[in-house]
C-alpha cells in the first residue's frame, strides 16, 4: 500500500480517514497504530501524539462516524419539507445511506466496546441522535403524532433502521429492496404513531 502525503496540520484527520480505510478493507482488528504510521508515511510515533494507545483511535473513530452522521441526518431533516412524514423519511434514507456506506465504521460505533470515561463517544452520539428526537418531539408538539416519550419512539425508529441496514451490510437484502423497504418501514411506523 502506497502512503499518502498529508498536509502539515491535519494528521490526525489524515489518520483517521486511513484508519476507516482499513477498517473497510481489513476489518478492525487490522488496525494498529504502527500500520497506520506506515500507511500513512509518518514516524511510527507520531499517531501517539493523537491516539495514545488503539482503543483511543477506536474511540476518535466511533466519535467521528456519530458526528458524521449526526450532520448528515441534519442536512437531511433541514432540506425536507417542515412536516413530519417528509422529514422522517428524509432521515431514514440519510441513516440508511450512511450506514450502508460505511458499515465496518457503524460497526464499531455500535460495538459498545469504548474505553471508560470515552464521553466525547457518548456525547456526540446523544448529539447525533436529538436530531430524531426533534422530529418526533416536535411532530407531537404539532399534534401529528401521539403523545408518548419521544425517547422511546426514536429509539423504535432507530432500532427498525438499523435492523434494516444490518440486513443489507449482511447481504440479505440488496440496493433495490433496501431502497423500497425503506420508506415502507417508515410509513408502517407513523401509521401506528399517527393521530387519529
Amino acid at each position: 500500500m502506497r502512503a499518502r502525503s498529508y498536509h502539515h496540520g491535519n494528521l490526525r484527520a489524515a489518520l483517521l480517514a486511513r484508519a476507516e480505510e482499513t477498517m473497510r478493507e481489513r476489518g478492525v482488528a487490522a488496525l494498529s497504530l504502527r500500520e497506520l504510521a506506515r500507511e500513512t508515511g509518518v514516524s511510527h510515533g507520531a499517531p501517539r501524539r493523537h491516539f495514545g494507545d488503539r482503543q483511543a483511535l477506536l474511540d476518535a473513530l466511533a466519535e467521528d462516524g456519530f458526528v458524521r452522521l449526526g450532520q448528515d441526518l441534519d442536512a437531511a431533516v433541514r432540506e425536507a419539507e417542515p412536516e413530519c412524514t417528509a422529514q422522517l423519511q428524509a432521515l431514514a434514507r440519510a441513516y440508511v445511506r450512511f450506514a450502508t456506506r460505511h458499515a465496518a465504521l457503524l460497526e464499531l460505533m455500535y460495538a459498545g466496546k469504548h474505553r471508560e470515561g470515552a464521553e466525547s463517544v457518548y456525547a456526540a452520539a446523544e448529539r447525533a441522535f436529538a436530531v430524531s428526537l426533534g422530529v418526533i418531539s416536535s411532530a407531537q408538539e404539532s399534534g401529528e403524532l401521539v403523545a408518548g416519550d419521544p425517547e422511546y419512539l426514536a429509539q423504535l425508529a432507530l432500532a427498525t433502521l438499523h435492523g434494516l441496514t444490518a440486513m443489507a451490510n449482511s447481504g440479505m437484502l440488496d440496493a433495490e429492496e433496501l431502497e423500497a423497504v425503506v420508506p415502507d418501514a417508515v410509513e408502517k411506523l407513523l401509521h401506528g404513531l399517527r393521530r387519529r
